[in-house]
């Protein structure tokens, strides 16, 4: 599955399958990227009959193309590696000038296995669902492009928590603790962390802080003022929430499954990503 937007996708995509079928696999596409790049030499297959069919999913881009496919082979358990072409990603992990080495200790059985935990959820109206979702990174509650902020009701479990007046707020897994969180002040979560943040974002009460919460639980978020709100599940939106309207989010019973060369390590991740130059490599 490769980013077919990206400009020179197809020679790269065509040039890893190749090498993938020169190691006595068999290889399909994702049909969207066969059809946006021309690639008529594999089947092209939905996400439903990758996900029954295949053992592995080969990711070619960066992290927002591999968070939306890998949200779709959790289901399944379909494990992923990443590709990346540009500046390597926090889940997009292997350079492309050195994919061959990295693929052929992979396909052998030499890596790391690492899972991390999703979240879903839905709108409620009226005691009726009206859109459910999925997310790797976030769910995010945030006010109208035009509006003032937004205040939110937060329950933890059975818990009132507080009443938040902010331009929304992020319910991040760990490994959305490096993304939307961490810019609007949160923490970083270890990916084994079993845990939530829950991060204002531009909270009008400054005492109100990002807290860590334990997964266990369900996060529920109603909307008391503020108008033209919307949810995110990760790029997944609903826009146009009503007063009263309620989020809830939860762990999700699927995981995602992500596949590293052997040594890989979440810290230089922070440190490639973050710049954190100081000390070993």
């Amino acid at each position: 599955m490769g980013k077919h937007q990206a400009r020179g996708i197809r020679p790269i995509l065509e040039e890893i399958a190749d090498f993938v079928l020169r190691q006595g696999l068999d290889v399909s596409l994702e049909r969207d990227t066969a059809l946006n790049t021309g690639i008529t030499s594999f089947d092209a297959l939905s996400n439903e009959e990758l996900g029954q069919r295949c053992d592995l999913a080969i990711v070619v881009g960066g992290d927002g193309t591999m968070l939306g496919f890998a949200r779709e082979m959790a289901r399944y358990g379909v494990p992923c590696v990443g590709i990346n072409q540009g500046r390597l990603g926090f889940i997009t992990d292997i350079s492309i000038e050195r994919y061959q080495e990295a693929l052929l200790a992979i396909l052998g059985g030499d890596f790391e296995t690492e899972k991390r935990p999703m979240l879903e959820g839905a709108v409620w109206r009226d005691e009726r669902s009206i859109f459910e979702g999925f997310a790797l990174n976030d769910v995010v509650v945030s006010r109208g492009a035009t509006a003032s902020m937004v205040e939110l009701r937060v329950d933890v479990g059975d818990e009132f928590v507080a009443n938040m007046r902010a331009d929304g707020i992020i319910v991040a897994s760990p490994t959305g603790s490096t993304a939307y969180a961490l810019s609007a002040g949160g923490p970083i979560l270890h990916p084994s962390i079993a845990g939530w943040l829950l991060v204002p974002i531009a909270s009008h009460t400054l005492s109100n802080r990002p807290i860590v919460l334990p997964d266990t639980g369900e996060v529920r978020m109603e909307i008391v003022a503020g108008r033209d709100a919307s949810v995110n599940f990760d790029m997944q939106s609903l826009a146009s929430l009503l007063h009263g309207d309620r989020i809830t989010v939860r762990r999700s019973t699927h995981q995602v499954c992500f596949l590293h060369p052997k040594g890989w390590s979440y810290y230089a991740t922070l440190r490639r990503k973050l710049r954190w130059y100081e000390g070993v490599s």
